[in-house]
């Protein structure tokens, strides 16, 4: 913590110097900067990562049907951005791109899993982490949830990447029951005695709302960075009863359409999976609300910036079919697709008093985005091999340099990429397929494939898609030179 007094300075009067320069009325400025006088060190960083929540699932992003009040006064309470962008269109890649401040084409973790290596792949001691940056500029950090970028043994287990503190699962793949018999605390298994033996007594998202409330109040002090890679809603689909029954008629039936789901793999069967999906967000929107109630009555909700976001589009699993509740909104695409339902996502930004109220921002920004951000934040350097820049003039709703352009690539089945530059998209969905292109400004849904127009935009997009990436040996892809 002794590292606070030196960065509270650079912290300070790096605000007051964008908010000058980036704003237009000098009585805009003066209010604004003044709100940053009362700190007296960084703020806490609380990152909150739904799974598989999709762009159209909040009240706030135009969902009519399930329940979001509290997240929908978060936006109210916050800033709203309406082209933020994950990292990947499946779990691990994406929270290692959040991690690493690097886009799929160069980050550590590109899949889920290696099929040339034969297994999944760990961050390495040369993968500097968002939390390590953090850790060095005196902050106590946290780790509540999913993890997905390192088995145990392995160097990249969370508190060889900067977390002091951990509570989850290393193996994405163990979070998707919600009744598990045991979980992780830094490296020792905990048991859950009510879960044993196929009982069904402590529910996993309840044990990480309470473990992260634990860890708020124990560092109030701060500063603290605490990030929560929730399960909600992955499948698969389970809620405990008083969330499911605000979705239930008087007898007890599902006020929706069901088709019931009769179990598969790992997840279990479902007679009720429209009902039991609402249930979870609603759960889930329940439980980030108490978490800013929290903050509100420890006196540090002033100086706590709270993102929200999910690792990727909605998924189509569990028995749940994402068109019924019209979860990718407007976008075209799911999970594992690389059209903007797989990967635009909801970014809700909120910091009372600092962050502007009730505002919605179009700035296209990524995960990767969020290291050198939280490094400004702290007044510290981001590392020099990252893709991502600072996004502190949009946190602000002030005008913000745009990201040269964004790429990701995906290695399920065949090798898909997709690279967007101002506002246009382009997507090739294997190697040997053309190159389709998209004009967003005017096409969110990518409807309408715009490559034989423009021949010249689909030329630098393949020149993108070639260069953008670094070789990697757990994923190989031979591409024309």
């Amino acid at each position: 913590m002794n590292s606070t007094s030196a960065i509270l300075p650079a912290f300070i009067s790096y605000f007051v110097a964008i908010l000058f320069s980036a704003c237009t009325s000098s009585e805009t400025d003066q209010s604004t900067a003044g709100a940053f006088d009362r700190f007296d060190q960084p703020p806490n960083i609380i990152w909150i990562m739904a799974d598989d929540l999709g762009y159209g699932d909040l009240g706030s992003y135009g969902q009519e049907v399930i329940q979001t009040p509290r997240l929908d006064q978060m936006a109210a309470e916050g800033l709203r951005f309406t082209q933020f962008y994950s990292g990947h269109t499946v779990c691990a890649p994406a929270r290692s791109s959040l991690m690493t401040g690097q886009h799929t084409g160069r980050t550590r973790v590109r899949g889920n899993f290696s099929a040339h290596s034969g297994g999944r792949v760990p961050l390495e001691p040369a993968d500097t982490t968002v939390a390590e940056i953090l850790q060095q500029a005196g902050y106590t950090t946290g780790l509540v949830g999913k993890w997905g970028l390192g088995e145990p043994g392995t160097t990249g287990i969370p508190n060889k990447k900067g977390f002091d503190y951990f509570w989850g699962f290393l193996n994405q793949a163990r979070a998707h029951t919600y009744y598990p018999e045991w979980v992780w605390r830094n490296t020792d298994r905990v048991i859950l005695e009510g879960n044993q033996g196929g009982e069904r007594g402590q529910y996993s998202h309840d044990l990480d709302m309470e473990e992260s409330k634990q860890f708020i109040r124990a560092n109030r002090e701060g500063p603290f960075f605490l990030y929560m890679a929730l399960q909600i809603p992955h499948a698969e689909l389970l809620v405990p009863d008083d969330s499911l029954v605000e979705y239930l008629d008087e007898d007890g039936q599902s006020i929706f359409n069901e088709t019931p789901f009769l179990g598969r793999g790992n997840y279990s069967a479902q007679d009720k999976p429209n009902a039991t999906y609402a249930a979870m967000v609603t759960r889930m929107d329940r439980d980030i609300g108490r978490l800013l109630d929290l903050l509100k009555d420890l006196g540090i909700d002033e100086n706590t910036i709270v993102f929200f976001t999910s690792d990727n589009g909605p998924h189509s699993e569990g028995g749940y079919d994402p068109d019924f509740f019209n979860s990718n909104g407007p976008l075209r695409g799911i999970k594992r697709d690389l059209y903007e339902g797989g990967i635009r996502v909801p970014m809700i930004v909120w910091m009372p008093g600092t962050v502007p109220a009730g505002e919605v921002s179009d700035q296209v920004w990524s995960m990767w985005d969020f290291l050198p951000t939280a490094a400004e934040l702290t007044g510290t350097e981001p590392p020099g091999d990252i893709g991502g820049i600072s996004m502190i003039n949009a946190l602000l709703n002030q005008p913000q340099q745009d990201p040269e352009y964004l790429y990701w690539e995906f290695h399920e089945g065949a090798f898909s990429q997709a690279v967007r530059f101002d506002d246009w998209k382009a997507v090739r969905n294997d190697i040997d397929q053309p190159i389709e292109l998209y004009d967003l400004s005017t096409d969110p849904g990518e409807k309408y494939d715009l490559a034989e127009e423009h021949p010249d935009i689909v030329a630098r997009a393949e020149e993108l898609l070639r260069t953008a990436r670094t070789e990697s040996i757990h994923w190989p892809v031979e591409l024309d030179s």
